[in-house]
């Protein structure tokens, strides 16, 4: 028998109405959702499930709404005695992770979430980071196009290592642009400006890292239940001391997703289900590797579905 990973989107994966069929259905995730309103002190279901998407979109709302949205659907899988063997999440989704395994209370994960968005809002003036997805081109020509331009006095740098031709840089606007502009010369195809509000995964992020960091100082972390696969490292963990270090340094450093998915399968894993709404990391775990069977909760009828095929 081949082992079971549970994967968590993160930002971008965000759309109005979701989770609102399980919060009606399930008494679990309607809990999870309430209480996400109870900890932040205004209604962040409205949000979710009647938008404006506009709002919704704000770093600082997605992230909480996220996590609430996913974890609440983590629930209703573990209701029906599902579990995984392991846990990952990508980039905001390795908190819905870390939740899923008792890391943190769920109260003190949206508690985070909702301050990690915040900083990272105001770490860098609007308008003044990019992020952009380069399509095709090699990872290490990539790295090295990146220090050069940097060295230049341009700041871009790799920020999600997503799949093999899938890479998103990071940075300065001038040092985003000088990079999508030259990735013809290491042979990628095209770069797509992305639609966020900062610079993430990138060393301008050191001085939302360093608030977060106190931020975290104030939670309880304890030891995982299920090993998790960490995003700046790439390999397994049930420490909480390491933990909390890592999700310090996670905000400036680059998302090692496809990494991560390699060293799930290196320990056995051949079934991801991907927790919460889209399919982004579906699809990118099936860009890394076609042999392994790929699985979706982002609603009621989902779940169902999953529950059946992996009890078969």
């Amino acid at each position: 028998m081949g082992k079971i990973a549970f994967i968590f989107p993160g930002q971008g994966s965000q759309a109005v109405g979701m989770g609102k069929d399980v919060y009606e259905a399930v008494p679990s995730a309607r809990e999870t959702f309430e209480g996400a309103n109870r900890v932040l002190g205004f209604a962040l279901t409205d949000l979710i499930f009647e938008g404006p998407e506009g709002d919704l979109k704000q770093t600082a709302n997605t992230q909480p709404a996220l996590l609430t949205t996913s974890y609440a659907l983590y629930q209703a899988l573990a209701a029906q005695g599902v579990q995984p063997d392991y846990v990952a999440g990508h980039s905001l989704g390795e908190y819905s992770a870390l939740t899923a395994a008792g890391v943190l209370s769920f109260e003190e994960a949206v508690s985070v979430v909702r301050a990690r968005g915040e900083f990272m809002e105001q770490a860098v003036p609007g308008g003044q980071g990019a992020m952009a997805a380069v399509l095709g081109g090699d990872r290490k020509a990539l790295a090295a196009l990146c220090a050069e331009i940097t060295a230049s006095g341009q700041l871009v740098e790799l920020a999600n290592i997503n799949c093999p031709g899938q890479i998103v840089i990071s940075g300065s606007k001038e040092g985003v642009d000088t990079a999508a502009q030259r990735i013809k010369e290491i042979g990628a195809k095209r770069a797509i400006l992305l639609e966020v509000s900062g610079p993430f995964h990138s060393s301008l992020m050191k001085g939302a890292a360093e608030k977060l960091q106190e931020k975290l100082g104030q939670v309880q972390f304890r030891n995982a239940d299920i090993p998790v696969i960490a995003n700046v490292t790439a390999r397994e963990t049930q420490s909480a001391e390491e933990i909390s270090q890592l999700l310090t340094l996670q905000v400036y450093s680059p998302v090692l997703w496809d990494d991560s998915v390699r060293s799930l399968i290196s320990l056995g894993v051949d079934t991801f289900v991907e927790i919460g709404p889209g399919a982004v990391l579906t699809g990118l775990v099936k860009k890394i590797d076609k042999s392994v069977r790929t699985l979706n909760v982002n609603g009621l009828e989902s779940l169902q579905q999953v529950v059946e095929e992996l009890k078969a």
